[in-house]
């Protein structure tokens, strides 16, 4: 079940959601989307690009036109990934985009930190799970030490992800994914 936790800058819990419309809700009044999407045809774990990407096709098309997207992929990490651990440590750290991050797990899951204000937003997403980051909003992910997701990416730029780190040190107040995971 997808899940958000509301902290204050300190790392102190001040609210729990688990209700997906609730979720959508609390993120809507800091401008993140939060959907929930189903595939229009099952999918195996192994599907590739085309495959995942005509399963939503309907969706995506209304967000490139909602949002102007220019480009969408699939991107998937899996625990034999040799490169795993290097992969997390680039996501750890606070950071922001000039772009939308928008990331559609079709399966796994992982959790994004979002600070947008004086609070973090935590979002354990899991499969099924839309949720979209706008541009200039401090945050940071987490995938864990054995990452195990597909997603859909979309962008607005040709770039696509570039990251600005904030030089912030306040991930190291709030529990990692093992930690969020746990809670389940």
């Amino acid at each position: 079940m997808s899940r958000l936790l509301v902290y204050d800058e300190e790392g102190k819990l001040l609210e729990k959601v688990e209700d997906p419309e609730q979720i959508a809700e609390k993120l809507s009044e800091i401008n993140v989307l939060f959907e929930r999407w189903e595939p229009s045809a099952p999918l195996s774990e192994s599907a590739g690009e085309e495959e995942v990407l005509d399963a939503f096709k309907d969706e995506i098309n209304r967000l490139m036109i909602r949002f102007g997207f220019q480009s969408c992929d699939v991107v998937s990490l899996t625990p034999d990934n040799p490169k795993k651990e290097e992969l997390r440590k680039k996501f750890l750290d606070e950071h922001t985009h000039s772009d939308f991050e928008v990331r559609y797990f079709v399966y796994g899951d992982g959790v994004f930190y979002l600070h947008p204000d004086d609070k973090v937003y935590v979002v354990h997403c899991k499969g099924g799970d839309l949720i979209s980051v706008p541009p200039n909003t401090p945050h940071w992910f987490d995938m864990g030490e054995n990452p195990n997701f597909k997603c859909i990416r979309l962008f607005t730029t040709p770039e696509g992800w570039v990251a600005n780190y904030t030089g912030s040190d306040i991930a190291k107040k709030f529990p990692k994914y093992e930690g969020i995971v746990a809670l389940d």
